[in-house]
C-alpha cells in the first residue's frame, strides 16, 4: 500500500468522525486533533476505523506517536509492511 492510498483511508476515516471538517487540507505537521477539533472519543473512533480498514492494531501506547498527518502516515507505512 502506498502513501496516497494510506492518505485516502486516513482522510475518509477522519471525514466519517468529523464530517464538518476538511481533512485533506491538513498540513503534514499540524496536530490532527487540535486542527480538526477532534475530542478523545472521536480520536479513538478514528483509530478503530483505521484498524478495521487497514487490518492492523494500533496499540494505545502508540497514540502519542501519531499526532500529525506526517507521523501517522509514517507509522502506518511501517506497520503495514
Amino acid at each position: 500500500m502506498n502513501k496516497e492510498e494510506i492518505e485516502k483511508i486516513i482522510f475518509n476515516s477522519l471525514k466519517q468522525i468529523a464530517p464538518d471538517t476538511e481533512p485533506s487540507k491538513l498540513s503534514p505537521d499540524e496536530n490532527i486533533r487540535e486542527t480538526l477539533g477532534i475530542d478523545s472519543f472521536d480520536f479513538l473512533q478514528f483509530i478503530v476505523s483505521l484498524d478495521e480498514k487497514l487490518n492492523l492494531e494500533i496499540p494505545e501506547q502508540d497514540y502519542g506517536k501519531i499526532t500529525t498527518l506526517n507521523s501517522l502516515i509514517i507509522y502506518l507505512t511501517q506497520k503495514i509492511k
